[in-house]
């Protein structure tokens, strides 16, 4: 080891799947990415990282509506087709699959997308003038 230097090294970076599933965040891993169930936090408390530079935009919620959105179709016609419940059973049974569905995985695409902005250092794209 060369003369000052430390033995401690520096922690790891989180993996994409620890910002999207534990709500890490992408520079510290310390779980202050949400501030409310679906909304980011203005920043780290722990490494002060401002989350409001990033722009996840509404990208994953109308991915994940049409994904989503499909599969409940889906599970419902096979469900009405193989035993035809009435319609109270349809309501009791999707209605919360979806809101859960969409909550949770919106949360996990949310996260995943943040950290991948931060990994990347994705910024607004900007028009440079030609030279003359």
């Amino acid at each position: 080891m060369p003369p000052g230097a430390s033995s401690v090294s520096a922690p790891a970076a989180p993996t994409l799947a620890d910002v999207a599933l534990k709500g890490a965040c992408p520079r510290c891993g310390a779980r202050t990415l949400f501030g409310s169930l679906l909304g980011f936090a203005p920043r780290c408390g722990a490494c002060g990282l401002d989350f409001e530079q990033f722009n996840v935009g509404d990208g994953p919620a109308a991915f994940l509506t049409l994904i989503l959105g499909a599969i409940v179709v889906g599970l419902a016609v096979w469900l009405e087709l193989a035993v035809g419940p009435p319609l109270w059973v349809h309501m009791m049974l999707w209605i919360p699959f979806t809101a859960a569905g969409v909550v949770g995985s919106l949360r996990l695409a949310k996260g995943a997308l943040l950290a991948s902005e931060y990994r990347n250092a994705a910024r607004e794209g900007r028009i440079v003038e030609p030279e003359a």
